[in-house]
């Protein structure tokens, strides 16, 4: 396995030169990289919101606005296909999703099922085949039909309106001028929009929350409007307020006289006579003629301008309006008329959009999470560098160089893929420092033990490197299954750090199998040494032979306390659930000028009647953080308190961050959290179940759920706070806890074959203690990367970081304490093993040609 071929040589350092070659636009500048020729790569990792700045945003296609619309519709074509069919009916209405109404001449039941049978056709969905029946008509033999609206019907309209609200979506965050955002579907019924480096995030959902469907209606002077207030409308007409304070009414007739539809241009300007800021239009051929008849026809009359179901102006027509042009005044501001014009030349929306997730980072908060993600980074890797050179000398050299190379590929591969880098990314960048010592170690500890038991040189670092190797892919591939159940169940941040995780993973395998084995070959082949660098430190731990398993009763009992009494704390006093799991708002504000006063805010949030509002210190004392209860009135409610606390406090505080999510997804995240969990636990255990047998599998899986137990146990016990970042954490805490485990029980399978008649608590606690220093230096390196990362990664992901750490000293214990004597309990005996390799040797020798001599 020394042995490297010229290809195999040339083969490695070209992956990593090609890697050095990607990675390095990262270290330059968008405007030094235009001017390098166009063959060299250009692919850098983007940065994700919470690094740069910007604002995530989840809308939601309302599906009542839709049932609504399309039953609106229905009952205007029966009302006018019965006219037309000259059938006398009465009782026409529309509730819920049925219209019903009654024909009055039993003569003319047979015309009226006609007349109304092509409603109930089947409709052409757009695609070659594709047809569904979108009504059903129904009718009670007595003059009564029904016409009802079907799920697939109304599910194809949702998925219609998805679509052309991407559009228009798109369209409107263009007019921002905003770069690169990012809009797409996600689900049946909704619509993601990421817009990066956003100053205005409050403009963006004002405009991205308004429908913009504008219509002109001629205003009913015939009749009064406070009659049709104390009784009801005319038939034909309708009651719309205006948006002035207070709203005045105004009766209109329903049938509109043009839409916006035919609009092709808006844009902001100012009334010559008044300075005002106002909204010129312009229609198209089709609209202008429209437009010129309905003013030609009604001089002198007042027609509405109506925005959304609410009058914008209501002018006189004092002459005919032929130009195809006009003008719509009223309160603006100059922003509100310029919005108003983006809105229009976008288009309207087919239906009401409505956030029910919001995730905002102001430039400002981005900037020092960038500082402190990099300055943690930084820090933990320096720690990792000096502690390996110190513990392995020329080897621990080796596995620095390696450790470079790894960091490099795996932001190469980040770039390549074009993934976003997220404050958790970063946070998995640290960890796979972490991994990549543990591979190292293993490889190290390995060759030095063989060395030990009189090996020479070259065969202990043949045999090291070979039997470490099936060890590090077992313990990996347990981490990289959590982190691909994460990517598939997580969203957003936590997503970032689940694919940087997995492709950490991937890069460690590598450099430690093919570019540290690599080195420490030609540094056998160059200078042919006759012994190990004297640097190793490790041999401190070869006089240590403790009997684990003396105590295993007691340690055993006091984790069936701890586990419990974590599952009683969880019950009764309950986490401390983020915004994730329990919907609502979370606020970072910065003080302007000075020091940020607490009780200032908490009086005037108290004032606005909002429920539980909590305001406390975070991070430096300009800062604060806000928590806001989940509102009862739903997603727009939650908008709506948003809205209040921006008025109260944004005249002394800087808005850094927002969070909000609605109900509907805070419930989904749940499920979604409780899922992953299970999944992970339930593909790990088939793993190992196929990799070693049923009692590992079983053991791993109590040791796992013990830490999973205890990890909610300590968030219990300190209040912090349990949010989408700690789940991956405990995800993380999975994978972990099973490397540190599959290490002891690999060592435990080796020793079943070679050790058939020694009794298995001596066995373990010799399988332990030869993995003791792997195990200790493995923790040690993983605590100090994390512990960089607690300390100055900043307030954001301090959950995720105190979590790990935590993860990390109970996995270590676990692996130790309960996942090996529960192979005690179980009863595990060699000839288990015994039996599977002696039907290996039969297999083999009943292969053609591989028969006995």
């Amino acid at each position: 396995m020394l042995y490297f071929s010229r290809w195999k040589t040339v083969l490695i350092w070209l992956v990593v030169l090609i890697g050095i070659v990607v990675a390095a636009p990262n270290l330059i500048s968008d405007q030094q990289l235009a001017k390098l020729p166009g063959w060299v790569p250009d692919s850098k990792v983007t940065l994700g919101l919470d690094l740069q700045g910007g604002s995530h945003i989840m809308l939601q296609v309302d599906r009542d606005d839709i049932i609504k619309d399309r039953l609106s519709t229905l009952v205007d074509d029966m009302r006018a296909n019965l006219r037309d069919a000259k059938v006398l009916y009465t009782g026409l209405t529309g509730s819920g999703s049925t219209a019903q109404v009654r024909i009055t001449d039993e003569s003319q039941y047979e015309a009226a099922s006609q007349a109304l049978a092509p409603l109930a056709e089947l409709s052409s969905t757009g695609t070659v085949g594709g047809a569904l029946q979108e009504v059903e008509m129904t009718n009670d033999g007595d003059g009564l039909f029904k016409m009802s609206l079907t799920d697939a019907g109304i599910n194809y309209r949702v998925r219609q309106a998805v679509d052309q609200s991407m559009e228009v979506v798109r369209r409107r965050v263009d007019e921002l001028g905003t770069t690169e955002p990012l809009i797409q579907r996600q689900g049946n019924d909704r619509i993601i929009v990421q817009v990066p480096g956003l100053d205005d995030p409050q403009r963006l959902k004002s405009i991205l929350n308004k429908t913009a469907k504008l219509t002109f209606h001629m205003v009913d002077t015939q009749n009064s409007v406070q009659q049709a207030l104390q009784t009801r409308p005319p038939a034909g007409d309708e009651i719309v307020y205006s948006q002035d304070q207070p709203p005045v009414p105004y009766l209109i007739e329903k049938r509109a006289l043009i839409s916006g539809e035919d609009l092709v241009d808006a844009k902001a300007s100012f009334n010559q006579q008044t300075n005002e800021p106002i909204v010129n239009f312009r229609f198209n051929s089709r609209g202008a003629q429209r437009f010129g008849q309905a003013t030609q026809q009604n001089v002198g009359k007042p027609f509405a301008i109506v925005l959304d179901d609410q009058v914008v102006s209501a002018p006189v027509i004092r002459e005919p309006i032929l130009g195809g042009s006009g003008q719509i005044s009223g309160n603006f501001t100059v922003q509100g008329a310029n919005d108003l014009a983006v809105l229009l030349r976008a288009g309207a929306l087919p239906a009401t959009l409505t956030v029910v997730e919001e995730r905002t980072v102001g430039p400002s908060l981005g900037a020092d999470s960038i500082r402190e993600g990099v300055m943690a980074s930084v820090i933990g890797a320096v720690l990792v560098v000096l502690f390996m050179i110190a513990f392995y000398g020329f080897f621990g050299l080796i596995a620095n160089i390696a450790l470079v190379f790894n960091i490099v590929l795996l932001i190469a591969v980040l770039s390549l893929i074009g993934s976003t880098l997220t404050l958790p990314g970063i946070a998995g960048i640290v960890l796979t420092i972490g991994m990549a010592v543990d591979s190292n170690v293993l490889i190290y500890e390995r060759i030095r033990e063989e060395r030990k038991q009189g090996r020479s040189l070259v065969q202990a670092i043949d045999t090291g490197f070979s039997r470490a190797f099936g060890t590090i892919i077992d313990a990996n591939v347990t981490t990289l299954i959590a982190a691909a159940i994460l990517f598939y169940l997580g969203s957003g941040p936590v997503r970032g750090f689940a694919v940087t995780l997995a492709i950490g993973i991937i890069t460690t395998v590598f450099s430690a199998f093919y570019l540290t084995r690599w080195m420490v070959a030609t540094w056998v082949r160059v200078k042919r040494p006759k012994e190990l660098p004297k640097g190793i430190r490790t041999g401190i731990f070869d006089g240590i032979r403790f009997s684990f398993m003396k105590i295993r009763y007691f340690t055993l009992v006091s984790s069936i306390v701890l586990v419990v009494a974590s599952l009683v704390g969880f019950g009764t006093v309950g986490m401390n659930l983020g915004i994730d799991f329990t919907g609502g708002s979370i606020i970072e504000v910065q003080s302007k000028d000075g020091p940020a006063n607490i009780s200032d805010i908490r009086t005037k949030l108290n004032g606005l009647n909002l429920g539980q509002i909590e305001a406390q210190g975070f991070g430096s004392d300009s800062d604060v953080l806000i928590r806001v209860q989940a509102q009862e009135g739903g997603a727009a409610a939650e908008q709506a308190a948003i809205t209040s606390i921006r008025g109260a406090l944004e005249n002394d505080y800087d808005f850094r961050r927002v969070e909000v999510v609605g109900p509907v997804v805070s419930d989904e995240l749940s499920r979604s959290a409780l899922l992953g969990v299970v999944a992970s636990l339930v593909a790990i255990l088939i793993y190992i179940w196929f990799r070693f047998e049923w009692q590992f599998a079983v053991g791993a899986i109590i040791a796992t759920a013990h830490d999973v137990f205890l990890t909610i146990g300590i968030f219990v016990l300190t209040g912090v706070e349990f949010n989408l970042t700690s789940i991956a954490a405990v995800l993380t805490i999975v994978g972990y806890s099973l490397n540190d485990t599959v290490v002891v029980y690999d060592r435990v399978r080796e020793n079943l074959r070679k050790y058939q008649k020694m009794p298995l608590p001596e066995l373990l606690d010799l399988s332990i203690n030869t993995t003791l220093s792997r195990t200790i230096l493995t923790s040690f390196t993983t605590l100090l990367a994390l512990a960089a990362l607690y300390v100055f990664g900043g307030e954001v992901i301090r959950s995720f970081t105190f979590a790990m750490l935590f993860g990390v000293v109970i996995g270590t214990y676990s692996s130790i304490y309960i996942a090996a004597p529960v192979l005690i309990a179980f009863r595990l005996r060699p000839d288990v093993f015994l039996k599977k390799d002696k039907e290996k040797e039969n297999a083999a020798d009943q292969l053609p040609g591989q028969g006995k001599a």
